[in-house]
């Protein structure tokens, strides 16, 4: 489950990280606003992506709050709806897969 949960988060990382110039040139959002916030986020799920391997009831919760707030992030950027949903999906099949093959 550790290595399934870090590769949404990092592959989350990648997909945020790809929405801030389109936040920038496409919605208007100023580029520092857009960095920071989109730098944020970018930086939690690799911190939480890391924090996989030794503390993964804090990754899961952490994970789960940053699916949130990718989801929320569709106010700026409206395909990230979709995007947040896809993720927050892959991350409750992972969590799901995960547990069904740990009690195994």
């Amino acid at each position: 489950m550790k290595r399934l949960c870090s590769t949404v988060l990092i592959m989350e990382a990648i997909v945020i990280g790809l929405a801030i110039p389109v936040a920038i040139q496409i919605d208007h959002t100023s580029p520092g606003t857009a960095g920071a916030a989109g730098g944020a986020a970018v930086a939690a799920a690799v911190v939480l992506a890391v924090l996989a391997r030794r503390r993964l009831p804090l990754t899961l919760a952490g994970g789960s709050l940053l699916q949130v707030l990718v989801i929320v992030a569709g106010a700026v950027v409206p395909v990230m709806y979709f995007l947040g949903a896809i993720f927050a999906a892959l991350w409750a099949i992972g969590i799901w897969l995960g547990h069904s093959v740990e009690s195994v």
